[in-house]
């Protein structure tokens, strides 16, 4: 089916399925292809939500909010993510469906680098802004750039329980060769795999300030790590703020 001319996301998908099967496409192309795949997953989930809610708001009313949880579930907390498993599927760089002043507290971690910055990373902390109630509050926590350039420069061995709780899963060991190679994956994690998204900006705690700040919060000040929101296996080598409405 088209629509004004244009193909139906679904035979879009096809076709870049077709060429990722063509032995004649580029390295550089397929990458592209691989990375619009993903986005038009994103895009069917989404407009999936708004089907079900084209006002952009659902009825509930929840207190306590994760986003971008992924399988990390909150007790308590109702989860909103682009993908499953969620309670509501929605790709928050176009909003956050809840109603203005509703929210006690937002909580997400190792989400913000996947949102491109500043367009949809601005969005999303003034939409954050929108949801709170006053004197609620966003809890957030981002790979830490301060703690990777801590110890760059240097020899890579002085990074290897980094390296090791990061990355001992991933298919990119072979290629840490210098201390650069682990700052380069925080920064720009750039891998072309499937099970992993890249990350588009870094952050320490200054730039978050400076971000919570921008969009009206009161107060930025480091949040004391608690196990039993935030995913024990996130602590190491990550920053994370709490900032009050």
């Amino acid at each position: 089916m088209h629509r004004f001319g244009m193909p139906s996301i679904d035979l879009l998908g096809d076709q870049i399925a077709s060429l990722l099967d063509d032995p004649a496409t580029t390295h550089g192309l397929a990458r592209s292809l691989r990375a619009a795949i993903r986005e038009i997953e994103l895009h069917r989930y989404h407009h999936a939500g708004q089907r079900a809610w084209p006002a952009g708001r659902i009825d509930e009313k929840p207190p306590k909010v994760q986003i971008g949880g992924g399988a990390h579930s909150i007790d308590g907390f109702f989860n909103i993510d682009a993908v499953p498993p969620a309670d509501l599927l929605w790709d928050v760089r176009e909003g956050i469906p809840l109603h203005e002043g509703t929210v006690q507290t937002l909580f997400s971690e190792h989400f913000m680098e996947h949102i491109d910055y500043p367009r949809s990373v601005k969005h999303y902390v003034a939409e954050a802004h929108r949801v709170l109630e006053s004197g609620g509050q966003i809890i957030t926590g981002v790979p830490d750039a301060a703690f990777a350039l801590s110890q760059y420069p240097g020899p890579l061995d002085r990074s290897t329980e980094t390296i090791d709780r990061w990355y001992a899963k991933r298919d990119c060991l072979g290629d840490i060769n210098t201390q650069l190679d682990l700052v380069n994956l925080v920064f720009r994690d750039q891998d072309d795999d499937p099970n992993y998204t890249a990350h588009l900006w870094a952050y320490d705690h200054e730039k978050l300030v400076q971000l919570f700040t921008e969009a009206g919060f009161t107060a930025v000040e480091p949040w004391t790590f608690d196990s039993s929101m935030a995913n024990p296996k996130r602590r190491w080598g990550s920053v994370y703020v709490i900032a009050t409405k």
